[in-house]
């Protein structure tokens, strides 16, 4: 399991100071990035090599709101990963309470006719490392 931590921003924030749902999602993709750091792997580094990933499923259940300047942990755990899908489970957290959780289905494709495409194989390897 991976975790990044963050700063909820008044610019996350609806008119009463509550996070607006939509930016868990956000959240989740920045911790998402994270975990792909952790794997050896960069964004720009990946789509230079032709892959791109993209969200083809999710399932998010809001518990509890976060609030302006809370700090919220994301954690990041792979659930499935295949050569060309990987799912995860991820979860917002202030302290020890769930705020939020998310299911995440993810896919590589080819950047160029988003077609699907093979896991780079370093980064499947290191990846099936984190499992």
């Amino acid at each position: 399991m991976h975790q990044y931590k963050l700063r909820v921003y008044y610019e996350d924030t609806d008119a009463q100071g509550v996070v607006y749902y939509a930016n868990y999602l956000k959240f989740f993709e920045r911790a998402r990035t994270e975990f792909l750091r952790t794997a050896g792997y960069e964004q720009k580094a990946l789509m230079e090599s032709g892959a791109v990933f993209v969200v083809r499923d999710l399932n998010l259940a809001l518990q509890r709101p976060a609030r302006l300047d809370d700090e919220l942990i994301i954690k990041t755990t792979l659930i499935k990963l295949g050569k060309v899908t990987f799912d995860f489970k991820q979860e917002a957290y202030r302290s020890d309470m769930l705020l939020c959780s998310g299911d995440i289905r993810c896919g590589c494709i080819d950047g160029k006719n988003f077609t699907p495409y093979s896991l780079p194989q370093e980064l499947y390897s290191r990846m099936k490392n984190l499992l």
